[in-house]
């Protein structure tokens, strides 16, 4: 059988034919209703494409760094820069900015910035705009059972029909609460039937919805809290990185001034073995001219391995010193600098003035200046977005609906009577009339769902206040951490710049000391047990003096870092960092 059109009888079971057919005539429509409808669509429209963008300045992109990219770690950085005659010069602040730079406890911690650089870039989630489209295809064959479906009663008779749908859809929630959608779908339908009088048909749909939320989830608000509390988790990791970056510098200024010293009380103790040796020289001569008796020169000989063994000490000492530095500065991570020496410039002696710091000035800068504090402020507010956000979670679900639709239907019209063509369609007709809004559509729904209990709010609600509570108290614990700390940085001060002038007092003593009895046993008034005894002394007084320079640096430091000054005396600016 065919299964093309065919003519048929003009009645089916008695019932004429014509009875059987719609009225597909446009209904008759004014231009002033054709405007507004033309403008509710534009409007739609309007809102559809607006690109999200517009609502976030952030972007993948934009947010995406070199060293997040890469998937292996490059060698340190700037260390080259330093070398000079086969070893690394070093100042202070270069140590610092090296450490910063190569550190992995400090690239460590600045991930942590790049994590939640992404956590805000992902609360912006809920505004992307989607657009989808399907292409749906179906062929059927049925067998007939009755005459109405047209496709004869001779022989072995059989329903085919070919379904085509197409569909593409645009959704998007804007920052009010506003969620729009527009949808244009078009469905092409053909089959053998002699009853379609369009075959094939297009029936397409032009379909516009918002949904506009009243009191739970309405407002800018309850719609971009997340999106505040991640910017100001963003900037909590900022300044958890500042803080981490001020002791940092505190640690390498640390291990820089502890290298020094060790590098100091080597050349001191080296110093001391060359006068213990000269001694037991001089003794050695003594005794080959018989002027000393044979027992005595074994003191000198004996204070000659004394020193020998303070030297390799003190070489040793000083290896683990210049590694600790070696590994802050990052120089570890490359063969060719982690050979090289050290060649640290700053040295320990002051000039000028000792400094003499107030307490009460120290921690009122301390208060303004540490990040810690900064933190603890963007907890708080955290904390009471999120109250807020809880307490609007709790409000009833009342939503308002609405809905615009427009239809449209074309294709190859035949007469039902004689199954003769009668005009040509298709897609295009089809269209056509669904922008001609001839045939439109439109309704609106207001819902209210009104919970008995809300349990899963309460405790929302509840565990904001809690943490608003823990962050007050560990916003009060930080102020007295920092305030114990200023404390002590400036009576450690106090005490390191007392210990410093008595340590120079000590140091010039055992200096005229050593030249007194030096003298003495020149002239034969004592042996040398006092010499070498007045060595012994002077070098002692020298490590001291040493050891008191070194302290009063590192506590000159720590009163930096309690006061959240050192990024500022050292010219280290973080802003841009991790951008």
């Amino acid at each position: 059988m065919s299964s093309g059109l065919r003519a048929f009888p003009s009645t089916v079971h008695g019932i004429p034919l014509l009875s059987l057919l719609l009225d597909i005539s446009a209904p008759a429509w004014s231009p002033g209703m054709s405007f507004i409808r033309l403008a509710i669509v534009s409007l739609f429209a309007l809102v559809a494409v607006l690109p999200a963008r517009a609502q976030s300045p952030e972007s993948y992109r934009g947010m995406l760094t070199a060293r997040v990219r890469a998937d292996k770690l490059g060698p340190p950085q700037h260390l080259k820069d330093y070398v000079q005659n086969g070893k690394l010069s070093l100042g202070l602040r270069d140590a610092i900015l090296l450490t910063l730079e190569n550190s992995s406890n400090v690239q460590i911690e600045e991930t942590q910035i790049e994590a939640q650089k992404f956590n805000l870039l992902g609360q912006f989630q809920p505004f992307d705009p989607i657009l989808q489209s399907s292409l749906n295809v179906n062929r059927y064959s049925y067998p007939t059972y009755s005459q109405l479906q047209g496709v004869g009663v001779s022989g072995n008779p059989t329903l085919n029909s070919l379904s085509q749908t197409g569909l593409v859809s645009y959704t998007q929630t804007f920052t009010p609460g506003t969620n729009i959608a527009a949808t244009v779908s078009s469905n092409k339908f053909s089959s053998n039937s002699s009853y379609n009088y369009f075959n094939p048909y297009f029936s397409s749909t032009l379909n516009f919805t918002f949904t506009q939320p009243l009191l739970r989830g309405a407002g800018r608000f309850a719609n971009t809290a997340q999106i505040k509390i991640a910017r100001r988790s963003l900037e909590q990791s900022r300044s958890n990185f500042e803080a981490e970056v001020n002791d940092a510098i505190l640690n390498v200024v640390g291990q820089y001034w502890n290298a020094v010293e060790a590098r100091g009380a080597l050349d001191v103790e080296q110093k001391s073995l060359k006068l213990a040796e000269a001694s037991y020289d001089r003794d050695k001569r003594s005794l080959e001219l018989g002027a000393l008796p044979p027992l005595d020169i074994y003191r000198s000989q004996s204070e000659v391995a004394a020193r020998k063994v303070e030297v390799i000490q003190a070489a040793y000492a000083l290896t683990q010193a210049e590694e600790a530095l070696r590994l802050a500065i990052g120089a570890d991570r490359d063969p060719q600098f982690n050979a090289l020496q050290f060649n640290l410039t700053e040295k320990p002696q002051t000039d000028g003035e000792l400094e003499i710091i107030d307490a009460e000035t120290a921690l009122t800068q301390a208060l303004s200046r540490r990040p810690e504090l900064d933190a603890v402020k963007d907890s708080l507010a955290n904390d009471e977005t999120s109250i807020r956000l809880a307490h609007n979670q709790l409000e009833p679900n009342l939503s308002l609906q609405g809905f615009y639709q427009s239809s449209g239907l074309g294709g190859n019209e035949y007469n039902l009577l004689t199954g003769a063509f009668l005009a040509p369609g298709g897609f295009g007709s089809s269209m056509s009339q669904l922008f001609g809004f001839g045939y439109p559509g439109y309704g609106g729904t207001l819902s209210l769902t009104l919970p008995i209990r809300n349990r899963g709010g309460q405790a929302t609600l509840g565990s904001a206040l809690v943490s608003r509570t823990h962050d007050l108290y560990a916003g009060g614990q930080i102020r007295e951490q920092i305030t114990r700390e200023v404390h002590d940085a400036v009576h450690q001060l106090d005490e390191a710049r007392m210990a410093l002038a008595a340590g120079k007092a000590s140091f010039e003593l055992a200096q005229k000391t050593l030249a007194s009895e030096q003298r003495k046993y020149e002239l034969g008034a004592e042996t040398n047990f006092f010499v070498l005894d007045a060595q012994t002394r002077l070098a002692q007084a020298e490590l001291i003096l040493l050891q008191t320079q070194i302290n009063y640096r590192i506590a000159l430091t720590a009163v930096g870092h309690s006061t959240g000054d050192l990024l500022a005396s050292y010219r280290v600016q973080i802003a841009e960092l991790s951008r």
